[in-house]
């Protein structure tokens, strides 16, 4: 099969097309305009020490599980993963919290840091089982057809999905304890979104993740990444680094070549686009770009300042992941989703996985991944001005609430990317997470993985459905490459782990 594709974007999104369509058979070129490959995924260096750029644990691990099996492999011969037990330390105050896949640990952790809930998180995990089930089918499927709207999976799943309820309203059903509720709904920042603004569907993500846990990858989440390129070029494949693309030619609705910012032109019978959904849709589409203040119109996600720390010493009693919340969440988040106030009172999240895995420090040494939300660049705030300062408070609120009272004298290595750099390194308005998913940018109204008004041209990541994250992103991957197959008479039966292991979970 001697159709030509062409993916622009070397990261999880492009990757897992690449993999699936070389395997199918398709000539398949990936163009990345970065040294490395990953994306938000890549691998950060800094001097001895690795970090991971963006994504630092992977939940719904069978969706990576699926897309390999579909290559006739497993993750596991490509890179060594852990379930995490404990999964995450929440903080308020001085009120701690560990979080467990195991249901019988987690109900003990939270009858002893909050009495009287336990029963509640039992019922909020039987309810979202069935939930999940529900929702589950309409996240595997294409919306670019408004018929997709008539799909048995999408009528059972309307009554969780047609609602103008919002992630805090349906936590408001189950616990009582504000404090809790936050320990369901923290996972919203996922989505770049306030739980009080995000649907209500969304609170099945707590729920995927105490009910099957979260994996650190060993040298960190980036090996995906690099498991994946490694199982495209098997398949015979090309990933062209430092290869950036200036402008997609047409012919009639069909993309027809990508002319490179170097003058070379590239023959394409498929696009697939896994560049920033607005940042491509403005500078790369030649006479079709969109226009700036178009693009501005659109909802977005929550920035993120960014900290990366190599010490000279191990926190061996600190654990994996850590979130420490704002005192006041809900102004700390109203603030980030009115988009100009930075907050002094910052939730602040941190990844000490040293304590895991040894190789992404020397020995005896340790780093430190520090991500606090907070307001994309729609209104210009000055971070180059700033960032040291914001730096020294989120230093003192940790020194203040962790047991790294003396973090400051172990720092050898720094590292920091403000939004004001995401938006630099081509994030449109530096919105870390895309799009905002709002019940208006969701399925049919989200851009669709066969890009409307092309023949051709389809997207995958984070700006397309079913979203952002790292398992949305690789379903999005896979129905793209789905609908090229089936452009070409070629109907894929998709390899399915999720049925059995969903359902196992409501019997």
């Amino acid at each position: 099969m001697n159709k030509k594709i062409i993916i622009i974007g070397a990261g999880p999104g492009g990757l897992t097309s690449g993999m699936l369509l070389a395997h199918r058979g398709y000539d398949v070129t990936i163009l990345e305009k970065a040294s490395v490959i990953g994306g938000r995924n890549a691998a950060l260096q800094a001097g001895d020490y690795t970090f991971d750029t963006g994504p630092t644990f992977l939940h719904q691990k069978f969706t990576l599980d699926e897309v390999f099996a579909e290559t006739g492999r497993k993750p596991e011969d490509y890179m060594d993963f852990v379930k995490l037990d404990p999964m995450t330390t929440l903080t308020w105050g001085d009120i701690s919290m560990e979080t467990s896949f195991d249901q019988e640990k987690m109900t003990r952790n939270i009858e002893a840091a909050f009495p009287g809930e336990s029963a509640n998180y039992q019922r909020f995990m039987d309810d979202h089982a069935k939930k999940l089930q529900a929702i589950f089918p309409c996240l595997l499927k294409p919306y670019h057809k408004l018929s997709s709207f008539l799909s048995s999976h999408l009528v059972k799943a309307l009554p969780y999905v047609a609602t103008t309820k919002s992630v805090m309203d349906v936590l408001s059903e189950y616990f009582t304890d504000e404090r809790l509720k936050l320990a369901f709904t923290f996972q919203a920042k996922y989505l770049g979104m306030s739980p009080w603004n995000c649907p209500a569907l969304f609170s099945i993500l707590s729920y995927i993740e105490y009910a099957h846990g979260i994996y650190h990858v060993q040298g960190g989440l980036s090996k995906i990444s690099d498991g994946m390129a490694k199982v495209f070029e098997e398949e015979g494949g090309e990933i062209r680094l430092n290869t950036e693309v200036k402008e997609i030619q047409y012919d009639g609705r069909r993309a027809a070549t990508v002319t490179l910012t170097n003058g070379e032109v590239l023959k394409c019978d498929d696009l697939i686009v896994n560049a920033d959904y607005a940042h491509a849709r403005n500078r790369i589409f030649g006479p079709q770009n969109e226009e700036e203040e178009a693009l501005r119109k659109k909802k977005y996600s929550c920035s993120t300042f960014m900290l990366y720390l190599g010490l000279d010493k191990l926190y061996a009693d600190e654990p994996h992941h850590h979130v420490l919340f704002a005192d006041d969440y809900h102004q700390n988040l109203r603030d980030i989703q009115d988009e100009q106030v930075v907050s002094d009172d910052m939730s602040i999240y941190i990844r000490n996985s040293s304590v895991t895995d040894p190789t992404v420090a020397p020995e005896g040494h340790s780093q430190l991944y520090i991500l606090v939300p907070t307001i994309n660049c729609r209104h210009g705030q000055d971070w180059e001005a700033t960032q040291q300062a914001y730096k020294e408070r989120i230093l003192d609120r940790i020194i203040k609430r962790t047991g790294m009272k003396d973090l400051r004298e172990h720092i050898v290595e720094e590292r920091i990317i403000t939004p004001q750099g995401w938006q630099q390194a081509d994030i449109f308005m530096g919105a870390t997470f895309n799009l905002a998913h709002t019940l208006d940018q969701m399925l049919y109204l989200r851009p669709h993985n066969r890009m409307q008004g092309f023949d051709n041209i389809y997207l995958v990541g984070g700006g397309t459905h079913p979203g952002s994250g790292l398992p949305t992103i690789y379903e999005s991957a896979r129905i793209s490459s789905n609908l090229i197959c089936e452009s070409y008479g070629k109907k894929r039966e998709r390899i399915d782990f999720a049925s059995e292991i969903l359902n196992t979970a409501t019997s």
